[in-house]
């Protein structure tokens, strides 16, 4: 008998889903979850190219 995958927390199904990696239904819950936006990073668009190239070289180094 499936959980009931509504009734799961997040971090409960993800841990369902690594656990049932075929159990399509629980995959497709997980994703209809997700908020793409919650993990973004917005740059301001008016920066230079060199400023932009700048700012990577820091993210990439770990400086921020």
């Amino acid at each position: 008998m499936k959980p009931n995958f509504e009734t799961m927390t997040r971090k409960q199904l993800k841990d369902y889903v690594l656990a049932h990696r075929d159990d399509q239904e629980a995959v497709d819950l997980l994703m209809s979850r997700r908020s793409p936006d919650s993990e973004a990073i917005w740059y301001d668009t008016s920066l230079s190219q060199a400023q932009i190239q700048e700012i990577l070289q820091k993210k990439i180094q770990g400086q921020i």
